[in-house]
């Protein structure tokens, strides 16, 4: 049983921006890095393994192969590192962590899909493409209420001196 106090301070850090993955599915986490004094946003591409704890304290592992060895990260969920989540396919396992793809090989780790919650989630990025796309027509309509470039602008107001 976790402290009233710790549940309120923890409430405070909670990310509402993560969407529902579970492990089998394959996603793509971006995170921003430090590269010098740039900052620049890094897709890891890779199957969930294993999800652990709750709350702010959630963290999830997320698997890929690079260069025939594979690669594991721990993602901790509410990390402000963490720009964004994509869900990139849904995958159906019996199990709540495979540990197990660890020791296979090639065709061995193929996950199977889950093409229910597939078609979910393909609805799902569609209506967020739609939405982001009205975001940005209204943000360019706003942008372009000026009615003239600001070229046009000069040419007009150079006419009006030349007049008087």
């Amino acid at each position: 049983m976790q402290n009233k106090f710790m549940q309120v301070v923890e409430a405070k850090h909670a990310r509402t921006d993560i969407p529902a993955f579970q492990v089998g599915d394959t996603i793509i986490v971006h995170q921003r890095l430090l590269d010098g004094i740039k900052e620049r946003v890094q897709p890891f591409e890779g199957d969930v393994i294993a999800r652990a704890g709750s709350g702010v304290r959630e963290t999830v592992t997320v698997r890929r192969i690079v260069q025939g060895e594979g690669v594991e990260r721990i993602f901790p969920m509410a990390s402000p590192r963490i720009v964004r989540i994509e869900i990139k396919k849904a995958g159906m396992v019996r199990r709540a962590k495979i540990y197990y793809l660890r020791d296979r090989v090639g065709k061995a780790t193929k996950i199977k899909s889950d093409t229910k919650r597939q078609v979910k989630i393909d609805i799902a990025a569609k209506a967020a493409v739609e939405v982001a796309a009205k975001a940005a027509a209204v943000a360019n309509k706003e942008a372009n209420t000026g009615g003239e470039s600001k070229r046009a602008a000069k040419r007009k107001a150079k006419a009006e001196a030349v007049k008087k």
